[in-house]
């Protein structure tokens, strides 16, 4: 008699944890179910920024920014000069105004090795 009772209150104490651990579960499934709806999705954001095309011509580099957008966007033009002795350079910040371009320029005593421009929206 002793191990029936034993037993039975071993069965009743698992299935009580199987189903404390299982509830969360079921009721997380079934408000998705109701609802039927995913979670929204993050707005997109707004464009901005300038386009800029850069061009290289033997030591010299020219950009050339236009922002088509309504926010002002600051530019800034980097040099990486191809000898290991010629300096790099981080060119100015430069505010684009709507509607405007700028032109960014800059220079290496001898060869360039990369140039490119960063931006940040204000």
């Amino acid at each position: 008699m002793r191990s029936t009772r034993r037993r039975t209150w071993a069965l009743l104490a698992a299935a009580a944890v199987v189903a404390g651990l299982l509830a969360p579960v079921a009721v997380s499934a079934a408000n998705r179910a109701r609802s039927g709806a995913v979670a929204p999705l993050a707005p997109e954001p707004e464009p901005s920024g300038a386009e800029c095309r850069t061009s290289v011509e033997g030591s010299r580099v020219v950009a050339y920014c236009h922002n088509p957008y309504p926010t002002t966007d600051v530019v800034r033009l980097h040099t990486e000069c191809a000898r290991w002795w010629d300096v790099d350079a981080d060119g100015g910040e430069v505010a684009v105004q709507p509607g405007r371009t700028v032109k960014l320029e800059d220079r290496c005593w001898k060869e360039v090795g990369s140039a490119w421009v960063s931006h940040s929206v204000s």
